[in-house]
């Protein structure tokens, strides 16, 4: 963990970037606060008490942990977390790192109308942020060999399992509910322990052959638990995930990496969800005739029960 001269340090920096000044301007108080935090991983609580600090920098700056706690809605403990994973000993050393920027601010009151622009704008903040990981996503895409290699392996897993747990559930339902249209037997696992584990051996049993899984942050420990499952009863494993190393990569035979969106209390999931119409394309032209029928057979469908209002 870096020592709090380090973390100070940082405090006093901009990480450069699409968002950084422009070289030759100085730093933003908004800016040098927002460097600080957004070099690491927070969890949405703590996101909460970062956006408080930004939001409130001249104040929050000199409160004591106990009013920061009450204004935030969250315990002290968790102040002293969010203190310590920037790297700082704890929160009166964070307290101390900001305390010169806040009188920056004090000073620099005339361009309030810009800090409360700056602040009027986190939500743009983090569409860029999205553009960011997408415009990295756009650089992997050059070369489509990997997503049509593996979009025709899952094509012809039958079954198909996807793999989803905690906040990746919706990422795994988004990509069964449209694989399904385009392949006959795909099976979803949404719960961990033995449940996922009984659904995978299923899908082995079967005759299955690959899962494509899920792993967003905050990644989980029953996921890993189910991707190891999987491996052990002979199923290859496809992963969409925002690591490159970590235990959940070990265990997979392909990654396909997406940032995430991380300046909001809860992460967004643009590249991810990219990843997965991707490989749901590369499925649907590893067999065109399959996919053909079952697409006409399912309009066919719709269209006698009404299943959508502009039909």
């Amino acid at each position: 963990m870096p020592s709090d001269q380090q973390a100070r340090a940082q405090a006093a920096a901009i990480t450069p970037g699409r968002h950084a000044p422009e070289t030759g301007s100085e730093a933003t108080p908004t800016d040098r606060v927002r460097a600080l935090f957004g070099g690491h991983r927070l969890s949405p609580g703590q996101r909460r008490i970062a956006q408080y600090m930004t939001d409130h920098l001249t104040e929050a700056a000199f409160l004591s942990i106990t009013d920061l706690a009450d204004r935030v809605g969250v315990s002290q403990p968790s102040v002293t977390r969010f203190a310590t994973s920037l790297g700082f000993s704890g929160f009166p050393a964070l307290r101390e790192a900001l305390q010169p920027i806040a009188l920056s601010a004090v000073a620099g009151a005339p361009d309030a109308a810009d800090i409360r622009e700056d602040r009027g704008n986190e939500l743009q903040a983090a569409v860029d942020a999205e553009i960011d990981n997408l415009e990295s996503l756009r650089r992997v895409l050059a070369d489509t060999g990997q997503v049509l290699d593996v979009g025709r392996e899952l094509a012809r897993s039958v079954p198909l399992t996807v793999l989803g747990l905690r906040i990746s559930v919706s990422l795994a339902e988004y990509f069964a509910y449209a694989a399904r249209r385009i392949h006959p037997d795909v099976r979803v696992v949404t719960r961990g322990g033995s449940v996922s584990f009984d659904a995978l051996l299923q899908s082995r049993e079967a005759g299955g052959t690959w899962v494509l899984a899920f792993a967003m942050p905050r990644h989980a420990h029953e996921t890993l638990a189910a991707m190891r499952a999987a491996r052990r009863i002979g199923l290859k494993i496809a992963l969409i995930t925002d690591q490159t190393l970590d235990p959940l990569v070990e265990e997979a035979d392909v990654v396909f990496k997406a940032g995430t969106g991380s300046r909001l209390v809860f992460d967004s999931y643009a590249a991810p969800q990219l990843v997965a119409a991707s490989l749901l394309q590369a499925m649907a032209d590893a067999d065109p005739e399959r996919t053909q029928r079952r697409l006409e057979g399912y309009e066919q469908a719709a269209e006698q029960h009404t299943f959508f209002l502009d039909d």
